[in-house]
């Protein structure tokens, strides 16, 4: 029998585990030729070994492991992989498939949309003196951080907007403060804040400050924090697709044979800890999910998790 597990990061607010526990629930009820369980990274259980050893007693012979993570960096590339290597030795006789990240893909750039339109923004309109702003978690893995600007590059071109500008919430430039400025100094009187953060928690919530505070150091400019992901239908379709390719052995990664991620795994330690008082005691800017303080040299591999139709080579940010 299949089995789905669905990976979600975790959080030190309650509301954004309760929010990867609902969300896995409505994707269940639409995949119910599987047995489909949710697990955790980090702060709250169950645990990945648990989430698994959870599926093999409900019958499971074929566990699909499935990252509600953005991009790929430190936890879709060592830690997710590191914990099914364990599982592999647990249970033999089970096989194992570990899915793709959300990664680049078409549809993000239609929740994105949706997420504008929440606001009232009329995106087939010309929008000359507005600036759209995507601010991610940030993370230490470079191919990471490119992926957003990917992002918004791609989302520069299907809409009709003076400036589409990126900027990271912690550990790397630009941070948001300074994309906001760059938002001004372009000559934006208005500058829209989309989240590209999947659930709630204590950075969305720090967003919602920092917005506030734009409002009041710059009266003369207005700023609108558009909704996170959070439900969007197509967020749910993305994730089944995920899981379906995996569940067909049609996932287009091997991480099994990676060189980098073996060669890492001689300098980390296998097990990711979950005592995060000790072990995690900090804010946690870096995670989307995905992200994680990890300097692994993974940028000249193929661990392009991308959707393909969208590798051309654009750069750079204004009409």
């Amino acid at each position: 029998m299949n089995a789905v597990l669905f990976v979600g990061h975790g959080s030190r607010e309650e509301g954004g585990n309760e929010e990867v526990r609902l969300f896995v629930s409505e994707i269940a009820s639409k995949m119910k030729e599987q047995i489909v369980e949710t697990c955790f990274l980090e702060f709250v259980q169950p645990t990945i070994m648990q989430g698994i050893d959870r599926c093999i007693e409900l019958g499971a012979t074929h566990v699909v492991v499935i990252p509600i993570i953005l991009f790929s960096a430190g936890h879709a590339k060592i830690h997710i992989p590191a914990a099914i290597d364990e599982a592999k030795t647990k249970y033999p006789l089970a096989k194992f498939t570990y899915g793709r990240p959300i990664g680049v893909h078409e549809q993000i750039l239609d929740i994105l949309t949706s997420r504008l339109e929440n606001l009232g923004v009329r995106t087939e309109d010309e929008l000359e003196e507005t600036a759209l702003l995507i601010v991610g978690r940030g993370s230490s893995d470079a191919d990471a951080n490119s992926d957003l600007f990917k992002i918004s590059r791609l989302f520069w071109e299907k809409l009709k907007v003076q400036w589409v500008e990126t900027a990271f919430i912690g550990v790397t430039a630009p941070l948001m403060d300074a994309g906001i400025e760059r938002c001004l100094r372009l000559g934006a009187k208005k500058v829209i804040i989309l989240p590209y953060f999947l659930f709630t928690g204590v950075l969305i919530q720090r967003m919602e400050q920092m917005v506030q505070g734009y409002r009041a150091t710059y009266p003369e400019q207005e700023f609108e924090l558009a909704p996170y992901f959070g439900f969007h239908p197509l967020l749910q379709d993305i994730l089944i697709g995920r899981a379906q390719e995996a569940l067909q052995d049609e996932v287009k990664m091997n991480c099994d044979m990676c060189q980098y991620r073996l060669e890492a795994m001689k300098h980390i330690d296998h097990h990711h800890h979950h005592d995060h008082d000790d072990h995690h005691h900090h804010d946690h800017d870096h995670h989307d999910h995905d992200h994680h303080n990890h300097d692994h040299d993974h940028h000249d591999h193929d661990h392009d998790h991308h959707d393909h139709k969208h590798d051309h080579a654009h750069t750079g940010g204004t009409k």
